[in-house]
């Protein structure tokens, strides 16, 4: 059994290690979410999420949040939307297409307000 949950840009596969709802845990927590934000997200209490992921750290063996989302992302278990993203990305540069790329320069009255900023630091030290 090896299915796929999704939960905003992240994506999770059970049948790796943890449990269903350790795994949303997990997905939420790698959002930046709180555990009073996944209580309220899942419809569970705030102290279950906590002990939910204190499960998640002790089945991958962590001892922080952080690492646990970290270790989730290095054993495949958890992975970023954003991938697709990127393979995009990377296509198109392969690609080598002129018409999506831009020339970015600073604003000209910027650059002349440094130059301005500059010479009168300059003056304050010569005197």
């Amino acid at each position: 059994m090896d299915s796929t949950i999704i939960t905003g840009n992240w994506k999770g596969h059970l049948g790796m290690g943890l449990a269903t709802r350790e795994l949303q845990c997990v997905l939420s927590t790698a959002q930046g979410m709180t555990a009073k934000e996944i209580a309220k997200l899942l419809g569970i209490a705030p102290g279950t999420v906590v002990k939910r992921l204190s499960n998640a750290m002790y089945k991958l063996g962590v001892h922080r949040q952080t690492a646990l989302v970290s270790e989730a992302i290095k054993r495949r278990i958890i992975s970023p939307m954003c991938i697709v993203l990127a393979a995009l990305i990377a296509i198109h540069s392969a690609i080598d297409d002129q018409s999506i790329r831009r020339d970015r320069r600073a604003p000209e009255r910027r650059t002349a307000e440094l130059r301005i900023s500059r010479r009168v630091e300059g003056y304050a030290y010569a005197i």
